[in-house]
């Protein structure tokens, strides 16, 4: 299919606009034999409904969940401060997708300043940094509360070391987050009446500065965190008795879940990511078939990794039995003072946590 100037020309500067790949290594030769045949409008507004969709079910999940553990005895859990903070990061994320759904429906222009732009990215980086971050810290803090530090499960040195950690996580997030957001800049776009909110690297190097960022990206959201999380969590489920009862086998699958869930959610996105850059870098030659891919699957594959935020509130709290515990405390016990059934409901927990450890997050994954 041949494409008229006019079209290779909108097509060129919506590609450049979206920050799908860099076409900067292409000749214009190269360029003009790309149709571009991905139908830009119905993609985007079908990602825009995916995006709603995360936002609706991700706000309503971690919402709850921090409300639940802000109103609960965090002295009962040992990964407490872990899920708050990570329910607080996934909330952040989420909350910020309406500004970027408001930017696909508009073909990618970016209707709210420079200063937006910037500020948006920093608390959408952060944020998924810190979720990534929590999720390798709580499967190191569980493995070693099972093991090593079994025996002073509330210490006040545990309690203080935990918010340490927190704060460092936070920090590592923001530094891993300033370069990219350093770059971004509201540039007019010269074919449409509006502006786009890209990074813009040095122009002596600007492939070698996009590939840079996007490896460490790579390396700090995947390469380091898997890893960790992988050895960990099946060092955790190897500590469990096999067999012992059905609670423990049910709590070996569930940690089992934590390193499929997390791999399902981000190798796709790691790996398209991977493959952009080295595209960049001209390690791979240009196609057309490479460069439609790409096109597509970079924001297939964000989309999916998004979801990890909706799935996050259900295998690190609904799952957790001391969880539904104070959701049902904060919602039956309420309107129920009056009657046996709090009381009833407390002597139902406490029996149930006599009798199984492994289930509760003072003595195993759950």
């Amino acid at each position: 299919m041949s494409l008229s100037s006019s079209d290779l020309t909108e097509l060129m500067e919506l590609w450049e606009e979206l920050n799908l790949t860099s076409i900067d290594n292409l000749s214009h030769v190269e360029t003009l034999l790309c149709s571009g045949a991905v139908g830009h409008a119905v993609f985007l507004h079908f990602l825009s409904v995916l995006y709603v969709f995360i936002f609706l079910v991700g706000l309503a999940a971690n919402a709850l969940v921090v409300w639940v553990n802000l109103r609960s005895d965090g002295n009962r859990y040992e990964t407490h401060l872990y899920v708050l903070n990570l329910a607080a990061a996934d909330l952040c994320v989420v909350a910020t997708l309406p500004v970027w759904v408001t930017s696909l429906l508009r073909g990618g222009l970016w209707p709210f300043g420079e200063a937006v732009c910037k500020l948006a990215h920093l608390v959408f980086s952060v944020n998924l940094f810190s979720s990534i971050f929590f999720l390798t810290c709580m499967s190191v803090d569980r493995y070693l509360s099972v093991t090593l530090l079994a025996d002073a499960p509330g210490s006040r040195r545990k309690r203080a070391a935990r918010r340490l950690i927190c704060v460092l996580v936070w920090l590592l997030a923001l530094a891993a987050s300033v370069p990219d957001t350093y770059f971004l800049r509201a540039v007019k776009s010269s074919h449409h009446d509006g502006a786009v909110c890209r990074p813009v690297y040095p122009s002596e190097n600007p492939r070698e500065w996009m590939a840079g960022v996007q490896l460490s990206f790579i390396v700090l959201g995947f390469a380091v965190p898997f890893p960790v999380i992988a050895v960990f969590y099946l060092l955790l489920a190897a500590a469990i008795p096999p067999g012992s009862d059905q609670e423990r086998r049910v709590s070996r699958r569930i940690v089992l879940t934590y390193i499929v869930v997390f791999l399902v959610c981000w190798l796709p996105f790691h790996a398209v990511l991977l493959l952009d850059t080295l595209s960049l870098l001209a390690v791979l030659p240009f196609s057309c078939q490479l460069e439609n891919f790409l096109d597509v699957a970079l924001h297939l594959t964000q989309c999916l990794s998004l979801i990890h935020c909706c799935v996050n509130p259900i295998l690190y709290n609904f799952l957790n039995r001391n969880y539904r515990y104070d959701l049902m405390k904060a919602f039956i016990f309420k309107y129920s003072t009056r009657t046996g059934l709090a009381r009833l409901i407390d002597a139902s927990h406490a029996s149930d946590t006599e009798r199984s450890l492994v289930t509760t997050d003072n003595g195993a994954p759950m």
